[in-house]
């Protein structure tokens, strides 16, 4: 027996209501799951099958081109840490995430500031033309661009036009620019996403904080240095550890604008990977996926990162 309390406070005495199973809501509920394994399944054999056979064939010297492979245990591993290719896909990942995450999140941070302002005229348009690259495919985005980027393109003809270069440049087809122009590429084409959680989270921010601070007579910069962006700083963390996250996933971007070259210039960890399973004379299934085994590896632990930094984010913003 049980006393249940009212909304009205009156005290009602039953028995104490008997909560199913998880096996019996399993059973009852049987028709749930019937329309869930579709999606089961398909996740099944193109996400969780493919994972855990790229660890094993990690281990295995396989061209793809025998039924099975031949266990060589951690051979793989060692081959990778000697390969100045990996190596130079590697940093050039890194190169890639270290540059471009400040600038996509400041950019948009830039941005958000303006078109949250009443003031700003056309704050919808400019907002929908932010983000309409980013409802556009990665490999549309570099073929695209590699069109722009030539030498005989606009870009180019404009810097000639204007004196800051005497002679065409192609930026996706120079070791100098290649990397480089993916970076500015990739930013253009996400920053729109970027802008809409910045919005997102200015919108948290209460309206009589910012009157208050135009009271006391702060001006525009003193009141974002010492009002919004510290309550904005559990969103940098979330925001930036999202981006992160995502500038290790820059495959068909640089594939189709640059290809990984020249001379390997602009080859992240992704283009590397394709290129020995696929792209070689002879595939090396095995030795790719121990680098893919790698770049997961990394992945995972920036993901860790991000679910502390997104527990820490929230326990700071409820207690704000």
């Amino acid at each position: 027996m049980t006393t249940i309390q009212q909304r009205d406070g009156a005290p009602v005495t039953g028995p104490r209501p008997r909560r199913r199973s998880r096996l019996r809501r399993m059973r009852d509920d049987w028709w749930i799951y019937l329309f869930l394994l579709p999606t089961l399944v398909g996740y099944g054999a193109y996400t969780i099958y493919p994972l855990v056979a790229s660890w094993w064939y990690a281990f295995l010297d396989w061209p793809g081109f025998a039924a099975t492979g031949t266990f060589v245990g951690i051979e793989n591993f060692d081959r990778l840490m000697d390969d100045e290719l990996f190596w130079n896909a590697f940093w050039n990942s890194i190169v890639f995430l270290v540059i471009s995450v400040p600038l996509r999140v400041g950019l948009a941070l830039a941005l958000a500031l303006v078109l949250n302002r009443k003031k700003t005229p056309f704050k919808g348009f400019f907002r929908t033309l932010f983000f309409l690259p980013v409802v556009t495919t990665g490999a549309i985005v570099g073929i695209v661009f590699t069109l722009l980027l030539d030498a005989s393109g606009p870009v180019s003809g404009a810097l000639v036009w204007s004196g800051l270069t005497d002679t065409p440049v192609n930026f996706a087809a120079e070791a100098e620019t290649s990397l480089y122009s993916g970076i500015a590429v990739w930013v253009w084409k996400w920053l729109g996403i970027t802008l809409i959680y910045w919005l997102a989270a200015l919108q948290t921010i209460p309206a009589d904080v910012h009157e208050a601070a135009m009271i006391d007579g702060a001006g525009a910069w003193r009141e974002f240095r010492h009002v919004t962006l510290p309550m904005l700083v559990p969103f940098l963390v979330i925001i930036t550890l999202i981006d992160t996250v995502a500038a290790l996933n820059v495959f068909d971007l640089m594939q189709t604008l640059t290809a990984g070259g020249p001379s390997f210039s602009s080859e992240v960890i992704e283009i590397f990977i394709f290129r020995t399973a696929f792209g070689a004379t002879v595939p090396q299934l095995g030795y790719a996926s121990a680098a893919a085994v790698l770049f997961g590896l990394l992945t995972m632990l920036i993901a860790v990162v991000q679910a502390v930094g997104i527990r820490w984010a929230r326990r700071r913003t409820g207690s704000a």
